[in-house]
């Protein structure tokens, strides 16, 4: 009997001792998993802060970009204005220099197909206008001003008769 008490005794000293060498295996294993758990929380910490950082970058170029969006919106607003401006002071500017270079209505021309101003043909496509004012030439469409109801006239009878449009 002690022989079998000894053998039980080797036998439960050999599985105590395999049983501490699994625990000190499955100790290590999870020093191990913990180490690893601890890398893998602080990138997700970093990546986090990564990320937050990204977006914030993100939002304040999206600003910046519709800043100088709504800048350059004005910018064009301001081009367009300037250039009716433009266009406005262009057309008055040329209605006043109109007619400059012959300061008095110049009699009829002899021959009926000429304009009285440029004497420029009258063709199928250059329309013949009579003047309704003074001279009573005959004059073309860039020689002549529409007076609306009361037909048109050459420049220079209409500079006469609205002298402010000089």
């Amino acid at each position: 009997f002690p022989q079998c008490l000894a053998s039980l005794a080797a036998a439960a000293q050999e599985e105590t001792w395999q049983s501490r060498q699994q625990l000190q295996a499955q100790r290590q294993e999870m020093a191990r998993l913990q180490e690893e758990l601890s890398r893998a929380r602080q990138d997700g910490e970093r990546w986090a802060s990564a990320l937050q950082r990204a977006q914030r970058e993100a939002l304040e170029r999206e600003a910046t970009r519709g800043a100088e969006q709504a800048r350059q919106q004005e910018l064009i607003r301001d081009m367009k204005k300037r250039l009716l401006e433009l266009l406005r002071e262009k057309d008055a500017l040329w209605q006043k220099t109109e007619g400059i270079d012959t300061p008095m209505p110049s009699p009829v021309p002899r021959d009926p197909g000429l304009c009285a101003r440029c004497h420029k043909d009258f063709r199928l496509l250059s329309r013949r206008y009579n003047c309704s004012r003074l001279c009573q030439g005959k004059v073309c469409h860039t020689c002549s001003v529409d007076m609306g109801k009361h037909g048109r006239c050459c420049l220079i009878c209409y500079q006469q008769r609205h002298p402010q449009a000089t």
